[in-house]
């Protein structure tokens, strides 16, 4: 359910800062107060409206012995766990996701019942402060949510610069500029505000005297955190005891964590294995179908859904077509060969989309030639098929273009060899095995684009406009049963399309 739609009758919404916040993660910090739930913001309060309005995750350190009626809250409010692969996460931090359908975008909420802090992948830190720091939290004074106080956020802030920073971790080293400049900011914001007497008895009651006098000079220091290096390591000494691996094997499982980072991000942009690396969905992976005929805007949805969705989950694309998809490497030499072999191929054979279109038999070299064209096609998607659901089965989620069927014959998505005469036996049973694997996998859920014959041919200049109209009723016919099936009038704006395609995402999630 997305978080706009949920009981708006549960309070009244207060004025805020800025409406870009969504109305719903509003209304969940607010039933958190008055259900006496013990949480905060517990990093950078400078920042918090920014994450609020979406530009980056918000995290929340929630009371132990609150921690489940959190989660029920989040349920209640719209929010889905979605478990990292195993052992990326600390056992003490979940990730919640929730969906602004006003704004289209994805709320993300990392959850601490412990302040773990460290590398980005390997959280090797312990900060005990937890009881403390939610004891002295604050509201905010313009949003409705909880953070630390100027004191606790210092003392925070200046333990964190000394634990979070490494040498080892990729993803730390990609970001270490920003994140020093992040820390210069904030520790700068907070010396200029924070009340030294105040900090400094803070400090003594969680350090001691010698580390907090060394904090207190530490916040005034001109140089930055990161080149304080007694400081950080006499901090890093303090924390020792706390640490959840020893230094050898922290390395060992850094290393090992870096390595499936790489791997996982070559995964994303290039392979398309179903092999998940981050985060999984709740409950097991789907299968999402875009489905219409050639100019309904099936690749501009999922081209968006992917950059959407796959910034916080695993997602694997699928393009069952034979346009401008990307093909596997069975079909992509044949489809370097087509350009060239086009002008010896003066017309194509009736149920042919593009083209020069004719009603006689296919010529000898076209027979050929589709024969061994479809006999690839359905090796394809035969191997695309089985990685499909291998990959749901696994976690991800699987967005294809367009589906394999074997209900209607002529249709682009199905059997091919039927157009042709004389070709062998075996060959006709193997593509008709291969495609109704559709049958027994289908996907779990079908979005089918609707237009019109006329928005069809406008987009699509190059094909049979006879073709369009047979097509489009074609489609209509399609039948998966099992399958979720969920029109969508994409005769709307483009915005309004991919709206109404995220929803139906969301609530399948």
């Amino acid at each position: 359910m997305a978080m706009d739609s949920l009981d708006s009758g549960l309070m009244q919404r207060q004025p805020m800062a800025n409406d870009l916040v969504p109305s719903g993660l509003l209304r969940f910090f607010e039933a958190l107060e008055q259900n006496g739930v013990s949480y905060c913001n517990w990093k950078s309060t400078r920042r918090v409206q920014s994450a609020l309005e979406g530009n980056g995750d918000i995290d929340l350190l929630v009371a132990r012995a609150d921690q489940h009626r959190f989660q029920a809250l989040l349920l209640a409010h719209g929010f889905k766990c979605f478990p990292s692969v195993a052992g990326r996460d600390h056992p003490a931090i979940s990730s919640y996701l929730g969906y602004d359908e006003r704004s289209g975008r994805l709320i993300h909420l990392h959850v601490h019942v412990r302040l773990i802090v460290g590398e980005p992948l390997l959280k090797n830190n312990r900060i005990p402060w937890e009881d403390a720091l939610l004891a002295r939290s604050v509201r905010h004074p313009s949003l409705p949510v909880r953070v630390l106080d100027t004191e606790g956020e210092t003392l925070l802030l200046l333990a964190r610069a000394c634990l979070e920073q490494s040498w080892f971790d990729p993803i730390a080293i990609r970001k270490r500029q920003g994140r020093r400049e992040k820390f210069e900011l904030d520790r700068k914001a907070l010396a200029a505000s924070v009340d030294r007497k105040a900090f400094g008895a803070l400090a003594v009651s969680l350090v001691g005297e010698d580390l907090a006098a060394a904090c207190i000079k530490a916040l005034d220091d001109p140089r930055p955190l990161e080149d304080q290096s007694e400081f950080r390591r006499t901090m890093q000494r303090f924390f020792a005891p706390h640490r959840t691996y020893n230094v050898v094997e922290a390395r060992l499982r850094s290393a090992s964590r870096s390595v499936q980072w790489l791997l996982g991000g070559a995964n994303k942009r290039y392979l398309h294995l179903p092999r998940p690396w981050s985060r999984r969905a709740p409950g097991g992976g789907r299968v999402i179908t875009l489905m219409g005929v050639d100019g309904s805007g099936k690749s501009t949805s999922v081209t968006t859904l992917r950059e959407w969705i796959g910034a916080e989950i695993d997602v694997m694309p699928i393009y069952f077509g034979t346009g401008d998809g990307r093909p596997s490497l069975l079909l992509w030499p044949l489809k370097l060969l087509v350009p060239l072999i086009q002008p010896a191929l003066k017309s194509k054979p009736k149920g042919s989309s593009h083209g020069d279109v004719s009603d006689k038999p296919p010529s000898k070299l076209y027979a050929s030639l589709m024969t061994i064209w479809a006999t690839v096609l359905a090796v394809e998607k035969r191997g695309k098929l089985t990685r499909a659901h291998r990959a749901a089965n696994r976690g991800m989620i699987v967005l294809s273009d367009r589906y394999p069927q074997d209900q209607i014959t002529g249709f682009n998505d199905g059997p091919l060899l039927h157009r042709i005469a004389g070709v062998p036996e075996v060959l006709r049973r193997f593509e008709t095995n291969a495609y109704a694997g559709a049958r027994r996998l289908p996907p779990d859920l079908i979005l089918r684009l609707k237009v019109t014959p006329e928005t069809a041919a406008r987009r699509e200049p190059n094909m049979d406009p006879d073709v369009i109209r047979i097509r489009i009723g074609e489609v209509q016919r399609l039948v998966f049963p099992g399958s979720r099936l969920v029109d969508i009038d994409a005769e709307q704006p483009l915005p309004d399309v991919i709206r109404a395609v995220k929803y139906e995402v969301w609530r399948l999630l």
